[in-house]
């Protein structure tokens, strides 16, 4: 069972690169709105908690039920986790005077800590909210600060629960991914014995498990995510698989017969579908953005299902895309916090 870390995302832009230095550190990750935590099997070896465009004092701020992780699991919250986590269980958290946008100097209070061992005292940081963490409940011990920001980084006893204000992430903390270090390696005890080379091991024999001798329909853009999503389903299911590929007219000069022919030297099972001419004709005329996007979606999906439809015994659906949209998708049937941008997606 591959071990990994769960990411609860609350909106923020940075909860992409918090997946991807927990990457880094050669261990498996995934990212989902907090309304829609998955199972927490044993496979789950920590939380992280990410920021948020929100406030916590929000009447509609985002509000994950952690009762299955808090005091379970190890937790680190960042940003808005760690505001969560003072001021839904007895803290407080307050507007801050001015914005705390940029660098700040964090001073280490307990460098004994395991969050904190080994990170330089002082060391930079970078911090990103509007508001600030004023007061804390008993349980929870300060482990760093910065001049402006008493409760930095703190701890809660009794718990493998963890609260940082700064965004370890980013580049201009320096040592963050030392913390993050601490908290997925010597905290969450991951192995760090994750790669890209065994994530595709790992997702083409689940494949196989799971789909056996169904038939799978797959569409097709060109592009890098949808095409990935192929191979390894091929690698999986061989001629089961079978890819539509639909000329929309919004393609690059030439690319339609190119592409097809690249999936060819795939060994992929392609079909091309011209439609071109209903597309462009749907969109004359229209300029707003949105209502483009709509029309596109709403083709794309009545091309891809006439020619779905003359596949024999299909069984599945399968989609290829990049992790942003899934959340996006995501936050949007759920009501969650990420803000819509391709709608065409959803």
């Amino acid at each position: 069972m591959q071990e990994k870390i769960v990411i609860l995302d609350f909106g923020s832009q940075y909860t992409q690169l918090i997946a991807r230095r927990v990457r880094e550190l050669n261990v498996y990750c995934e990212i989902h709105p907090f309304n829609k935590i998955p199972e927490l099997d044993a496979s789950v070896r920590g939380v992280i908690l990410s920021g948020s465009p929100f406030s916590v004092r929000d009447e509609n701020a985002p509000k994950p039920d952690l009762t299955a992780i808090k005091g379970r699991l190890p937790l680190l919250g960042v940003c808005y986790g760690a505001q969560y986590l003072a001021h839904f269980y007895g803290g407080e958290v307050q507007s801050a005077p001015s914005r705390e946008y940029g660098r700040a100097m964090l001073t280490v209070v307990e460098p004994s800590d395991p969050l904190m061992q080994g990170v330089p005292s002082p060391t930079q940081v970078w911090m990103s909210h509007g508001d600030t963490i004023t007061s804390v409940p008993d349980t929870y011990r300060v482990i760093a600060s910065t001049e402006d920001v008493r409760y930095a980084a703190f701890r809660i006893e009794g718990e493998r629960s963890w609260g940082i204000q700064f965004h370890p992430e980013v580049y201009h903390s320096t040592d963050g991914i030392m913390l993050l270090r601490n908290f997925v390696v010597g905290i969450c005890g991951c192995k760090q014995n994750w790669t890209p080379e065994s994530f595709v091991e790992t997702t083409v024999r689940e494949l196989r498990e799971k789909l056996g001798d169904d038939r799978v329909v797959l569409g097709l853009s060109g592009g890098v995510d949808s095409s990935v999503a192929a191979v390894l389903l091929h690698r999986a299911i061989g001629k089961n698989l079978y890819c539509i590929f639909v000329d929309s007219g919004l393609l690059r000069k030439n690319e339609f017969d190119s592409v097809l022919e690249s999936y060819k030297g795939m060994g992929l099972n392609v079909k091309g579908v011209k439609a071109h001419d209903r597309f462009l004709g749907d969109l004359a005329g229209v300029t707003d953005p949105e209502k483009k996007r709509k029309i596109i979606g709403r083709d794309f999906v009545e091309v891809f299902n006439a020619e779905a439809k003359q596949i024999e015994n299909v069984k599945w659906l399968a989609q290829g895309t990049i992790y942003p949209d899934v959340v996006e998708s995501a936050s949007a049937s759920v009501k969650g916090p990420a803000a819509l941008i391709k709608s065409h997606h959803t």
